[in-house]
């Protein structure tokens, strides 16, 4: 029979503040503190012109909302960003994402929507000690995930401050961060996060750059054993339950995997995708009603 979608073990997958990255990948280094410092300072003085155009369009957005939806309306929706914070994310694409992490969660929070940001990557490259764990086990077949999951938390959905700062952004700019990306467990995570929340609308918007790949998992099971795993979970969100959800692929088609997919070519198109999409959902709703 074809194995079912399982991890390995899950003892050694964390989930974490992300201010309290320390404690997971060590303190920086001066050299790798002095290149956060660099990006962070690009997000907020180089793409001074770019944020400043974002955030215009998002009062643009801001006030189109307002005129279609009531504040009860607004204050019944949670949206819950999530971030692939994978490898080949690093540079350019998680540069452009801070800042419009940081932007879009103000953009939401003055509606008066609810908002979670949320990361996701692997705490180690090469399996971790979840492969460690199997070697020791003289390397059981078909063992399913085998890598340690890092699942990180920027902005909780119970944080009712007007705006948590873009400082906590920074930590998506840290290189020692971004390694593997096992999507099909991150949005289960996402989802099950959002399923406890008591807003009567609920949407899921996915960022990210390719297909979920761990070289680990994938040398020791079929190729497409992450692949299969993501559609699954995402077909059952759409056809199962009420929480919408849409992705933005950067660089890369992810409508194979999503019915509500689109593509950037450019990073610096996000933050006014990721507004459109949101208004487009928002009036969507206020059509229906």
């Amino acid at each position: 029979p074809v194995p079912v979608y399982h991890p390995y073990t899950t003892k050694f997958d964390i989930e974490i503040d992300a201010d309290h990255l320390d404690q997971v990948l060590g303190p920086l280094t001066t050299t790798n503190a002095k290149a956060v410092a660099d990006a962070w300072d690009v997000v907020q003085t180089g793409l001074l012109a770019w944020r400043t155009k974002l955030h215009l369009t998002a009062a643009d957005a801001d006030a189109r909302i307002r005129n279609q939806l009531s504040k009860d309306q607004l204050t019944g929706t949670v949206v819950t960003l999530l971030f692939d914070q994978s490898g080949s994310m690093r540079g350019q694409k998680m540069l452009f994402s801070a800042a419009t992490a940081d932007i879009i969660q103000e953009f939401l929070i003055t509606l008066g929507v609810s908002c979670e940001v949320l990361g996701f990557t692997t705490s180690r490259w090469k399996g971790g000690r979840s492969r460690k764990r199997w070697k020791w086990c003289f390397r059981p077949r078909n063992p399913g995930r085998l890598n340690d999951l890092l699942h990180i938390i920027y902005r909780s959905a119970t944080d009712n401050r007007a705006s948590t700062g873009g400082w906590v952004y920074r930590q998506m700019l840290r290189h020692d961060l971004t390694k593997e990306n096992i999507d099909g467990e991150a949005i289960s995570w996402a989802f099950n996060r959002l399923k406890k929340r008591k807003e009567e609308r609920k949407i899921l918007m996915i960022i990210s750059d390719g297909a979920p790949v761990d070289d680990s998992t994938l040398s020791v099971n079929s190729g497409d054993f992450l692949e299969k795993h993501l559609k699954k979970v995402v077909k059952f969100i759409e056809d199962k339950t009420e929480i919408e959800i849409l992705a933005i692929g950067i660089g890369h088609d992810v409508s194979r995997y999503y019915n509500r997919a689109i593509k950037i070519t450019d990073v610096n198109e996000l933050g006014d995708v990721m507004i459109s999409q949101l208004s487009a959902l928002f009036e969507k709703k206020h059509k229906l009603n």
